[in-house]
């Protein structure tokens, strides 16, 4: 079977450095070894409250950071998840294999709802059964993720199984989680023990691909320090070892080499030398993506392709879906 990776990011607004790193840039890696469909989970972003325009804004933003990042659309398929209903449409279907046990189980919608579950909407709860349809739509072989999210390809494996055995067949495939490497788990630049996220109140906590040079050069002198002299990887030193890690993945090195290359220096020393290092990587990027949002119909122009692309394979995986589960067609 040929290789098919299948994965998305949520047009939220501000990517940011740990988007890039743990997740862009390694999707640039891989598309030249396998087919690739990169969306944009705009059907995942309104399980919180969204602006209609910003969110529209968003997708155009997020497309052209792919594009920017070194995504090639003649290469790879980029289009917006809402584009094609086949992804809310098989969504239910999936659902209707899925034990609510299996959904009980999933970590994420525990701690996204947090106190409030019972005021949260059913999008939340359920959108993992959504990433299921994302995956296996495609019939995806292979998904690129973090740690924190192998629960999920896990469910995706445990739904395709359950309609697998439901149709006495080997319909879809079992997509295989590709785990990013420890060294581009990118954390917050104010907590170093919280993953940077674009829904941090803090703008200090990331870098995004947006900030010009000097916003990057404000939040790195800005990122929280300790008084320990010298860098290190020490596990109480969690600020530390994430600006070492984020060093080392911009160089391309591990994290061990980066500290024998910087492990002498101060934190403001090093800081430094990491914003140089940052500003050489990103600057191209920034550059890029607003060379591209300034023509939006370009941008749209490789989403409707990337649409018609996606259609061709989704059209084709529910139409032996219906047949398989006995619905009607009357066309």
């Amino acid at each position: 079977m040929t290789k098919r990776i299948v994965s998305g990011v949520q047009p939220t607004g501000n990517l940011h450095l740990g988007n890039y790193l743990g997740a862009i840039r390694r999707w640039v890696d891989i598309q030249n070894d396998a087919q690739c469909l990169f969306f944009l989970a705009d059907l995942h972003a309104i399980t919180v409250p969204q602006d209609p325009e910003k969110l529209l804004a968003s997708v155009r933003e997020t497309t052209a950071a792919y594009i920017a990042c070194g995504i090639d659309p003649k290469k790879s398929i980029i289009f917006p998840q809402s584009a094609i209903a086949a992804h809310s449409e098989l969504a239910w279907i999936l659902s209707c294999h899925t034990p609510m046990g299996w959904m009980n189980r999933m970590t994420q919608f525990k701690e996204k709802a947090g106190k409030d579950k019972e005021k949260a909407p059913l999008g939340l709860y359920s959108y993992p059964v959504l990433m299921a349809a994302d995956i296996l739509l495609y019939k995806a072989t292979h998904v690129p993720v973090g740690e924190d999210q192998k629960q999920h390809i896990e469910l995706a494996r445990d739904i395709a199984g359950a309609f697998n055995r439901e149709v006495k067949m080997d319909f879809f495939p079992l997509p295989e989680p590709m785990i990013g490497q420890e060294a581009a788990r990118i954390m917050s630049l104010r907590d170093g023990t919280k993953k940077m996220s674009k829904s941090d109140e803090s703008d200090y906590s990331r870098i995004n691909l947006t900030d010009d040079l000097e916003a990057i050069a404000l939040k790195f002198r800005k990122a929280k320090s300790d008084m320990v002299e010298g860098m290190s990887l020490a596990e109480d030193r969690p600020e530390a070892a994430n600006l070492l890690g984020i060093y080392a993945a911009l160089k391309g090195i591990s994290k061990e080499q980066a500290v024998r290359e910087c492990g002498d220096l101060n934190f403001s020393a090093f800081k430094n030398l990491l914003t140089e290092v940052a500003i050489e990587k990103l600057s191209p990027i920034t550059k890029k993506m607003r060379e591209l949002l300034a023509s939006p119909g370009d941008i749209d122009a490789v989403l409707k392709d990337g649409t018609q692309r996606a259609t061709e394979i989704s059209a084709k995986t529910m139409s032996q879906i219906k047949d398989l589960i006995g619905f009607i067609k009357l066309t």
